[in-house]
């Protein structure tokens, strides 16, 4: 039994268990002794770092398995089973629906006897909190992959201190940090402590120091004196920051003329929508180093199969996630769509607008953009996505084009049907791939357009490690990413494109695309177009941004938090 689930195998985990069982007084006793032995050594490994997270989700469906077997035999006896170490209620924050991360923390707690509640995804913060008092839990693990949510940990500190709450908060995600933690979340939680957790491998440390009389106060202590040093740090940075105003950041706007160029054109302007597309076009333009990653694995593929220590774990989990992608594509258990548009477009300001047709006499909408303020070298340009189209008057009529792809359609059924199973090594393969089919459709599509409807790189000749490395002309930038930063602006696009109609996709009330498995974004073609990141930006343009978009400067700073060099409090 403690070979099988050292090594992951569940060929023979029923016979051997049954066989324990009836050598066993008690069903419990099977539990308590080979199992829990087996995967004590399994923590030990992996704390030791000779056991990689792929292999603990593992053993997991091992164990998982194996209790499975055994809790008939175990009710039959009405027996109340081992104790856990203790009950973890987990969440994804209201308005977020990603959780591929949140359900590999669940298994690593739940190797080590925590009993975990996990309530899914989207889940309102009164849920979260009417649980964790109904249910008596000992800590509530929060996580969050979109900025917005990053707001709604706030609030959930807010209201565990608010109903007075005295039990710990661990915090983890994305785009959480231990910054964003010392600074938003750990101040407005004072019963108890507002805990960053970087990844898996430390929840289980992080989770019985925070259970444990002897060794919390030491945790907690070491925590508040070093989210201590991260504010003073933050606030001693801030003011060495410098911005420019945002009249100076429009006076150095990039230099790009239009004067002697010609916008190419697209072979159609409008929207069209592309219906189960072929899986099988896109495993090619699939980046694996992002997979590894996802299951806590650094390293660069395909170099990550020579590393020494962790080599022969990724190439097992590689060959693994092989055989589900197959799968997915065979039984067409997982499907594609997409939509992509073309609009007639001119730079106004630091806006676009897009109109109806190239007569430039109805406007669509106007696409809402910021600029770069940050004087971190002076002279150096400050960009905006605008730059990169033709001015509105007497120049050309330009293009921009937009976005949506997922390859999540059935992604959710089929890794429900092995949770179901036990087995959520698979269940957590399928969304990983689903996320990489998703990626890799975005590539594709975008090469399509670069060659086909955009037609201006027709002899483009590039291999994947090429597209990697973005060394194609042109740009596909997403909003709620760093060169556009609002989230909200995905409702433009949205609407532009017909998304739920024409890609399958829906937006949540925080701008998260469900199915997850999804990429959206603008396309924009001139030769000088190029990623950036906007940075921190101040209370001038965000004013002027809430002015452009209609909507309040408080609403502006909402949904901008992360990009604010000022804090709107103060």
């Amino acid at each position: 039994v403690e070979h099988a689930l050292v090594k992951g195998i569940t060929n023979y985990i029923i016979e051997d268990t049954e066989a324990c069982r009836q050598r066993a007084e008690r069903p419990i006793e099977v539990i308590e002794g080979p199992l829990m032995d087996g995967m004590g050594v399994v923590g030990d490994l992996f704390g030791d770092g000779k056991m990689f997270l792929p292999q603990v989700v593992k053993s997991a469906r091992v164990m998982k398995q194996a209790v499975a077997h055994l809790i008939p035999y175990i009710e039959a006896e009405k027996s109340e089973g081992q104790k856990a170490k203790g009950k973890i209620l987990m969440a994804t924050v209201k308005g977020d629906v990603h959780d591929i991360g949140k359900n590999i923390v669940g298994v690593v707690l739940q190797c080590n006897n925590y009993e975990v509640l996990d309530l899914g995804v989207m889940v309102p913060c009164d849920k979260i909190l009417d649980v964790a008092k109904k249910e008596n839990v000992d800590i509530i693990g929060l996580s969050g992959l979109i900025t917005p949510s990053l707001d709604e940990m706030v609030h959930v500190a807010k209201e565990m201190q608010r109903l007075d709450f005295n039990i710990p908060l661990m915090i983890g995600g994305a785009t959480t940090s231990k910054a964003h933690t010392a600074v938003k979340i750990e101040p407005q939680y004072k019963n108890d402590i507002a805990l960053y957790v970087s990844d898996a491998s430390r929840c289980v440390n992080v989770a019985s120091q925070l259970l444990s009389k002897t060794a919390k106060p030491a945790l907690v202590d070491g925590a508040r004196t070093e989210y201590d040093e991260i504010r003073e740090r933050r606030k001693n940075r801030g003011e060495r920051t410098k911005l420019v105003s945002l009249k100076e950041a429009r006076e150095r706007a990039p230099e790009i003329r239009f004067d002697d160029y010609q916008p190419p054109k697209p072979a159609f302007t409008g929207v069209r929508s592309f219906e189960t597309y072929d899986l099988k076009e896109l495993v090619d333009y699939i980046d694996w180093t992002p997979f590894f990653i996802s299951w806590d694995m650094s390293g660069k593929y395909p170099a990550i199969f020579d590393d020494p220590k962790r080599g022969e774990a990724a190439r097992t989990l590689f060959d693994d996630g092989q055989k589900i992608l197959q799968q997915m594509i065979d039984e067409k258990r997982v499907s594609a769509k997409a939509a992509i548009g073309f609009w007639p477009a001119n730079r106004r300001g630091d806006d676009i607008v897009l109109y109806t047709d190239e007569t430039r006499e109805k406007e669509l909408t106007t696409l809402h953009h910021l600029r770069q303020q940050d004087d971190k070298a002076p002279g150096k340009p400050m960009m905006t996505l605008s730059d990169f189209v033709a001015p509105e008057g007497d120049g050309p009529v330009d293009y921009v084009g937009g976005f949506a792809v997922t390859t999540g359609i059935g992604a959710e059924e089929f890794s429900l049907e092995f949770k179901d199973g036990n087995d959520d090594y698979n269940a957590i393969m399928v969304k990983a791939l689903a996320d990489r089919l998703a990626e890799a459709f975005a590539e594709h599509l975008h090469e399509r357009v670069r060659k086909e409807f955009w037609g201006y790189a027709e002899d483009e000749a590039l291999r994947n490690d090429d597209l990697i490395r973005e060394r194609y002309r042109g740009i596909r930038p997403a909003p709620g990413y760093p060169a556009c930063p609002d989230h909200t602006e995905k409702a433009t696009l949205f609407d532009l494109l017909d998304a739920p109609a024409n890609a399958g996709l829906e937006l949540t009330e925080h701008f998260a695309m469900f199915p997850t498995a999804a990429v959206s974004g603008w396309y924009f073609s001139h030769p000088e177009s190029k990623y950036f990141a906007v940075g921190k930006i101040g209370v001038d343009q965000v004013e002027d941004y809430a002015t452009r978009k209609g909507i309040s400067k408080a609403e502006a700073e909402r949904w901008l938090a992360p990009s604010l060099a000022y804090d709107p409090a103060e």
